[in-house]
């Protein structure tokens, strides 16, 4: 196999992926492994994830990657946004972060 592109997905998109690959073909065990951890704790409707990607995109700073970050783990607080950028390079004032945390509570 031979990869040609390579780009972040959401665990909403992955599943929906995994989903449709089910219904066409019978999946490997990695795949039904994927599949069924997502079904658990994938929570977040296609539609409330396409309406918090737009509005976090619309902050500016955030690029891709950062966003899915956050609609993945749907952080509570501001430590656990932290524990999300701990490794960036990116750094969020405190504005940011409310607005970020206030984006996730009001799509949550």
């Amino acid at each position: 196999m031979n990869v040609k592109d390579e780009k972040a997905v959401s665990w909403a998109d992955a599943k929906k992926i995994l989903s449709e690959s089910e219904k066409n073909k019978e999946l490997v065990y990695e795949q039904k492994n994927a599949l069924d951890h997502l079904r658990k704790f994938c929570k977040l409707p296609e539609k409330k994830y396409e309406k918090m990607f737009e509005e976090l995109k619309a902050m500016d700073r955030l690029k891709d990657r950062h966003i899915i970050n956050i609609i993945n783990f749907l952080p509570e607080n501001q430590n656990e946004l932290r524990v999300l950028f701990a490794n960036e390079r990116l750094v969020l004032n405190e504005d940011d972060k409310k607005k970020i945390l206030k984006i996730v509570k009001d799509n949550k």
